[in-house]
Parts: structure tokens; sequence; C-alpha cells
């Protein structure tokens, strides 16, 4: 790959990173050990008990007020009985959150009517404690279809009418769609639905890529932004980080916890944005951003997911297989379709015999039209910046991006395209194929071809690759990059103190991702 840009993996781990993850508080967890103990043994259990005998109370009115279909249209205007029901629950809701430390809840701005703005957008999301908002509001959300089975708490969540996504249903997602189209233009006949558009939670030092979902109806959205100003935060609960539980029993045993929740002005479409929810998306994430102070980033979770996978070859730090992913994105492309498509992809490539191609070839190749996202993917390959592309290394970035823990999959493809006829191949191809895998532009593979290559005879096939990988499942990190230290917490050495307790590894103002990426070749 000709283009690295930067601590890619770094910057996009740091945004969903548990800060329970740093040094830091680590240290602090230790000093407050006999604060923590004692709240254990007094105040963590008066709350549980409460909390749980609040969500009991609460059960039999949500029971007998969703008997019937969830998928019927709501009586307008609502049953009396219904209203008291709905004054009955939020008490009951804002008592429990009273319980479990929530004293005061700061509420600014003011909510907008159904009818005004359908759906209320609400970001950072970063803690299952977010729900005080839903509470607030009684909003609809959308939930994994498996939530609803829960004990007491699925007929909770049953009562605000949620719209339910089902992983099994391979036409799931399609169908959200058109369930959040339907109820979002109902005129204010449906609830409020309340969106995360982040997707997942991170830990609120930016706001990553917002999905288009709640966007794609283009009708006016509500965005709704949360703060959480404790001195020590207990609530962030990320992919990667301290789990459900110690988030719970953390923060039970904090005396004072607070929360902010700001009502900011409806966001109405314009034409454009109404065609292009992407774009509809990324401008009310800007507004967002705005009003909390921090900045955004263009990549997402799956791009997390990416860059920690658990393959023989995890991702460096300064790989660009990240921006390869945004841009295949970009593109139209979805990696869980591509991957049906590799072995066609793969074949065409072999059947070039090492040509190159330029970009007019490249996009009848990808079966796309050009354009300057197109440009910038084909820059990531243009090795010697003459205007040429091997679209073997297009189908390696592409192997590892849409199934990036399997790792000897990629490879036995690669040595099918680069192979010679009886599949051996040498150590100038390993280093291209590793270095595509990878998302480098240098690499040393001399020593690992060495290891792989026993007989000394200046070549390997992918049968020997796969004996030394099973024998050694760690060569990459005693063999291709050694020194380098992956970002699995939050720095290698202990970071300066932030004003929230976060990783100071995460630095928005001294980063490129977000921009525009370059189009000619880095070194």
């Amino acid at each position: 790959m000709a283009v690295r840009f930067g601590t890619s993996v770094t910057w996009t781990h740091a945004a969903l990173r548990t800060p329970g993850a740093g040094r830091d508080v680590a240290v602090r967890e230790y000093l407050l050990r006999p604060l923590i103990a004692f709240m254990t043994l007094t105040l963590f259990p008066i709350r549980l008990l409460l909390a749980v005998t609040m969500m009991l109370l609460a059960w039999p009115f949500t029971f007998f007020a969703t008997l019937g279909s969830s998928e019927r249209e709501p009586e307008q205007p609502p049953a009396m009985w219904r209203k008291v029901v709905d004054i009955l629950l939020k008490a009951i809701m804002r008592t429990m959150w009273f319980a479990g430390g929530f004293h005061w809840v700061v509420v600014k701005g003011q909510q907008a009517s159904p009818p005004e703005a359908a759906i209320l957008t609400l970001a950072p999301h970063s803690s299952y404690f977010d729900a005080i908002a839903v509470t607030l509001t009684m909003s609809s959300i959308v939930m994994k279809a498996e939530s609803r089975d829960i004990p007491i708490w699925g007929t909770l969540i049953k009562y605000i009418r949620p719209v339910f996504v089902s992983r099994s249903d391979q036409d799931s997602r399609r169908k959200t769609v058109e369930q959040i189209r339907r109820r979002a233009q109902s005129n204010g006949k449906w609830p409020q639905m309340m969106i995360f558009p982040e997707g997942t939670c991170t830990n609120r030092t930016c706001l990553i890529t917002f999905k288009p979902g709640a966007f794609i109806p283009g009708v006016p959205v509500q965005p709704v932004v949360l703060r959480y100003p404790n001195k020590l935060d207990t609530i962030t609960w990320t992919w990667q980080g301290p789990g459900a539980l110690k988030i719970l029993w953390l923060t039970l045993c904090q005396f004072h916890n607070r929360v902010e929740i700001e009502f900011l002005p409806v966001y109405s479409p314009s034409e454009e944005e109404k065609k292009d929810p992407a774009l509809y998306a990324s401008n009310v994430r800007r507004v967002m951003a705005e009003a909390l102070g921090i900045s955004v980033t263009d990549y997402t979770f799956e791009d997390c997911q990416l860059a920690l996978a658990e393959g023989q070859l995890r991702l460096p730090a300064d790989t660009c297989l990240l921006e390869f992913a945004r841009l295949v994105r970009a593109l139209g492309l979805k990696p869980e379709t591509l991957e049906k498509d590799l072995d066609k992809y793969s074949e065409s490539a072999r059947m070039q015999r090492g040509g190159r191609m330029g970009l007019p070839e490249f996009a009848e190749y990808l079966g796309v039209p050009v354009s300057d996202t197109l440009e910038d993917m084909f820059s990531l390959f243009d090795e010697g910046g003459d205007g040429k592309m091997d679209p073997r290394e297009y189908v390696v970035a592409l192997s590892v991006v849409c199934r990036p823990s399997q790792t000897l999959d990629t490879i036995q493809l690669a040595f099918k395209m680069y192979g010679s006829h009886d599949g051996y191949i040498h150590e100038g191809t390993l280093s291209s194929i590793l270095k595509t895998a990878l998302g480098v532009t240098e690499l040393s593979v001399t020593s690992l071809f060495q290891a792989i290559d026993q007989e000394g005879t200046g070549r390997i096939t992918f049968a020997d690759f796969c004996r030394f990988a099973e024998a050694f499942p760690h060569f990459a990190e005693e063999y291709l990059y050694p020194k380098q230290t992956h970002p699995d917490t939050c720095a290698q050495t202990p970071p300066a103190p932030t004003p929230n307790g976060f990783c100071a590894d995460f630095s928005p103002e001294n980063s490129d991702i977000g921009r525009k990426p370059f189009r000619k070749k880095l070194d």
C-alpha cells in the first residue's frame, strides 16, 4: 500500500475505550478502595434494593398496558388511562434514578412535540445510564428483539413501543428503516422516537460517524446531547473496559451522580439533506459536536473492530486499512456483501497476471463510477505515483476488511493470485502481500521468509506458510514489528491527567482524522 495515515488505530481505539482502561483511573480506583469498600457494605445494597423495588412496582402497570399488538397504531388522542400510566411510570422511574444517586437531572432547552420533531437524536451514547433520557421522555427506541424476552425489563421496554431489530432476520435492517419512516411520517400519531445514531457506546471524547437510519425519513429531528460532569467517571461503558456489572457497582457506590440533558433547537433538513441521509446525519452531528464542545471523527465502531481483530496479523498503529475501509463504505460497497464476491475479484485479478490498471479500469473493475472517493482509494495503491495500481493489492486489502480475524484465509487468497503455476512465491512477493494486508509502506520480511524457508530454496508455498503460522501463532509480533506495541491500553506510559479523566492520547486538535484524505502518496 502506498499511503499511511498516521496513528489511525490509536485514534479510533481511543474513541471507544472506557476511561477505566487507563492507568490513571486504575491508580485512583486503588486509592479509593477503602471508600468503595465502605459504600459497598452500606449504600450499595440499599440503592440496589430500592432500584429493583421501583422496577417491580412499575411492572404491573406496564404489563396490562402492553396487552395486545405493539404494531397497532396508537389511538388518538391517547386514552386517559394511558396518560395516567405515563405520569405514574415517569414518577416511578425518576424515583429509581434518584435511588441510584442521580439526585438532580438537569434539563436544558425544551423538548419539541411529536408533530414538530418525530425523532430525537441523542449523543454521545456512552452508557446504559443514557436510559435516563428515555424514561424522562417516554420515547420509543430501537432495540434488539431479544430484549423483550428479559424478565420484567422486557415488559418495561415493550411499554414504550420500541422498534425491534432481529439479528436472525436477514431482512431486518430494511424492515426497521421502513418502520422508522412510517412512524416518523405519521404526523405525531406515534410516540417520539429516540435514536442513538452513533450505534454504539463511546467515551464522549468525540462523536463518531452517525448511522443514517434516523435521517432516512427526511423529517425534522431534535438533537439531544448528554453530559455526565462527574469528578470520577464510573458511567462510561464501552466496547473495551469494565463490564456492565462493575459499572453499575461503582456508580451506585458514588454518593452523587450528575447528568445533564440538553434539548437543542429542532433541525429541519434542506432538500439536499432529504435526498442525502449521510449529509443530513453529518450536519446534525456537527451541530451536536459544537454544543458539546468536542470534535468529530469519520470512523465507526466497525473500524475499531477491524483495528483490534484477533487475527494473527493484528493491524499496526500506522495502518491505512482503516482509511481504506472508510472509502469502501463511502463508495456504497458493503464489506458483508463484498465478502461473497472475493473469489470473483481474486480470479479476475489473477487473470491480469500482475498487470497494472489505471483509474478508469479500476472503476470498471469495481463496477462504480469515477469519483473523488474512488480517486482517494486508488491513491492508496498507486505506489509509484504513475497512475497505475495492481488489482491484487485491492483484493488482499478487501479480504482483511471483510474478515479481519481470518488471517490464513487472506494469505491463501493472496498465494492463489501471486503464486506461480506450481504455487510458489518469493520473498519480494511475500513482502508485497504482507504490506498490503497490514496497510503499511515499509516492512521487512527477510527474517520471516528465512524462518519459513527452512531448506533455503528461496521460495515458499502456502502450505509452508500455514505450517509455520500454526507452530508460531504470534509470528507477526516477533518477525514483522517486534518493537511496535499495539495500543491495548490507554497508553504505554502513564498518561497525563485530563479534566474529564479520559485518556490523554486522544487528541482531536492534532489529528487528520475526519478531514478529506490525501490523494497523493505519503512516504
